[in-house]
């Protein structure tokens, strides 16, 4: 397998056939929110002073998190247990490849790292909170929407073309597992026309409470966020069918000095709604929300919609919403 993807040729084929069609029509406002928010991502990174191989070890880092999810999960839950989800044999097969899936990806990470002259980072000690297979499934389809959001948010970091290319390829893969684990959930595989990027501090706040050790030197520069978790209504497993102006409340060690909540998902403006937060009474579920939301406590609620670090004081968490 090859570490690093060759993408000259195929830009170049493509230049070709672009100057062979008619001009093409400007780009939607939805188009340009979506290239707004990248570009956001971009400032965020340079602030934390991320190069491509920091980049890379972090997916890296996400990636061990993942296989090792998959090894440990399969070791400890029968075929059985899994086919009383109502899983056939074809979808348990498909199930445990996308462990195979998640080896490969760390196999090609490790070796474009190395081709950089770094020592790529080693997998770290994890405690999942495995109960039962419907657990794991329900945690899978959570993982799976992070990488997305990971590699979604890291790609425009990113200064080298063919780093970039072997990350898409990375990228369509995770896309793939999240529909296939949403279906053997049973709920739709595509619940929003566009996926939701995160910047690296947050995606790393959400992998952090799984990690309880790491081995010398293979520990990232970035530092998570405080844990925020929603005590009210019960979280589940799995989907939650809230109504808009729903109240949520939340416990974190930062909720003191929150003053809102912050829904980051990709249909909200700008990228994040804010709601009004007290540690007493919560906030209200914004409308027009659906499939995977990252729920933060923030300090202020920018009128731009865009979610930064520095306000930011704990979270993210996950919902997913139907």
């Amino acid at each position: 397998m090859p570490s690093i993807m060759k993408t000259v040729g195929v830009v170049a084929a493509l230049a070709a056939v672009a100057c062979a069609m008619p001009a093409q029509p400007k780009l939607t406002s939805r188009q340009n929110h979506i290239y707004s928010l990248a570009k956001r991502q971009n400032a965020a990174a340079a602030a934390l002073g991320l190069a491509d191989v920091d980049i890379l070890q972090f997916a890296l880092t996400l990636e061990w998190l993942e296989t090792t999810f998959y090894q440990q999960g399969f070791a400890m839950f029968s075929d059985d247990q899994f086919k009383a989800l109502g899983l056939n044999d074809i979808q348990l097969a498909d199930l445990k490849s996308i462990g195979s899936s998640e080896e490969s990806h760390v196999g090609l990470l490790q070796s474009a790292i190395a081709q950089a002259g770094v020592q790529p980072v080693m997998p770290c000690q994890y405690n999942f909170g495995f109960t039962d297979a419907a657990g794991m499934v329900a945690t899978a389809s959570i993982l799976e929407s992070v990488g997305i959001s990971a590699y979604l948010g890291a790609a425009p970091l990113v200064s080298d073309t063919s780093i970039l290319s072997t990350a898409a390829s990375i990228l369509t893969i995770e896309a793939r597992h999240q529909s296939f684990v949403r279906i053997a959930l049973g709920v739709a595989a595509s619940p929003s026309p566009f996926d939701t990027p995160l910047g690296p501090k947050a995606v790393f706040s959400l992998a952090a409470p799984f990690i309880t050790s790491c081995p010398g030197g293979s520990n990232l520069i970035l530092t998570a966020f405080p844990t925020l978790t929603m005590t009210s209504p019960a979280p589940v497993a799995g989907v939650m069918a809230l109504a808009e102006g729903t109240m949520l409340s939340f416990q974190s060690d930062a909720a003191s000095a929150a003053t809102f909540c912050g829904f980051t998902n990709s249909a909200a403006p700008g990228g994040t709604a804010f709601s009004p937060f007290s540690a007493a009474t919560g906030c209200a579920l914004p409308p027009n929300l659906a499939g995977t939301v990252y729920v933060t406590l923030t300090s202020a609620a920018p009128d731009s919609g865009v979610l930064t670090d520095d306000i930011t004081l704990a979270g993210p968490m996950v919902m997913n919403l139907s």
